[in-house]
């Protein structure tokens, strides 16, 4: 059966699978990162993981992969196929479309690992059959998928998406990225972990800890709660007013939290709009799978459409 590797490479561990032509599942693997031994065990690691998936795939299905997609964190320059910075890997300026490729013999496309989920929850997930969505993730940080009829803009420095760095505080808290009150120094799972932490008197509360203290009635909890919804509202009206999508995907650790969340920033949205539409305002649907599904959907955007078939060997 025909197929494509598709790798998800995250800060500890590396998410691994085959894909067929219609998306479907025909093999999975995991393993660890390696970053505790440098940048370049990393990347050694990377090959070595993507030439062990061609070889079973040959083993197991008759005919070896031929295109992979790599979904990596920071920033990435997908254009050129290279992993720019990624401070929790140590990497800089790492070339690692054109090392897949060689080590490989087949093309590899490079993506960026929230956009590449992004892709995936839009076409294959919540935001399954709509033109226009926009996804955010909201985790330690946020940042967002721009989805136009089925792929997925990078923008002309691969900067497309970073709605986390919306400023929604003026002159508010200190952001890593140079600015102040940025969104994700508000609305992230980090950001309310650490209010939850300190509102509550334990240093080991975390967000999830602070969605059911809400739950519960508690009103300190409930204030961090909506101070957060407001703030990823003010955030998300400026990208709706932008951007237009029909549908709003949030995914990350901060939307586990269901209704808790989608109740609140639904309303929340609603109030701020104006002649602005609402969208759809949905979960995602695809949890910690959608970045390997989207690195198998830019592998198969590299093969000729008319190529989806399975062959026998």
């Amino acid at each position: 059966m025909k197929h494509v590797i598709a790798l998800d490479v995250g800060g500890t561990g590396m998410k691994a699978a085959l894909a067929g032509p219609r998306g479907e599942v025909l093999h999975r693997a995991r393993r660890a990162t390696g970053r505790e031994h440098g940048p370049d065990a990393v990347i050694t690691g990377i090959l070595d993981f993507a030439a062990e998936l061609r070889a079973y795939g040959a083993e197991h299905f008759g005919t070896p992969a031929p295109a992979a997609g790599v979904a990596v964190p920071g920033i990435v320059d997908e254009a050129r196929g290279i992993a720019v910075y990624a401070a929790n890997l140590g990497w800089r300026d790492v070339p690692l479309r054109d090392l897949l490729a060689e080590r490989l013999g087949i093309p590899v496309a490079l993506g960026h690992d929230v956009r590449t989920g992004g892709l995936a929850e839009g076409r294959v997930g919540a935001g399954r059959g709509a033109d226009r969505f926009l996804f955010v993730a909201l985790g330690t940080g946020i940042a967002g998928a721009i989805g136009v009829d089925g792929r997925v803009e990078s923008g002309a420095h691969g900067f497309a998406g970073e709605v986390g760095h919306i400023v929604v505080r003026p002159g508010g808290t200190p952001c890593p990225c140079g600015q102040r009150g940025c969104l994700e120094r508000f609305a992230s799972a980090a950001a309310v972990s650490e209010a939850w932490a300190t509102a509550s008197g334990d240093p080991g509360a975390d967000a999830a800890d602070c969605a059911k203290a809400v739950d519960s009635g508690d009103p300190r909890a409930q204030a961090v709660w909506q101070g957060a919804v407001d703030a990823l509202a003010d955030g998300l009206v400026t990208a709706l007013t932008l951007l237009d999508p029909r549908t709003l995907i949030i995914g990350g650790g901060l939307a586990e939290a269901g209704e808790t969340l989608f109740t609140p920033l639904r309303e929340a949205i609603r109030r701020r709009i104006t002649f602005q539409q609402q969208p759809s305002i949905v979960p995602a649907a695809l949890g910690d799978t959608a970045g390997c599904l989207g690195a198998g959907l830019l592998a198969w955007d590299l093969l000729d459409r008319t190529d989806r078939t399975e062959v026998t060997p």
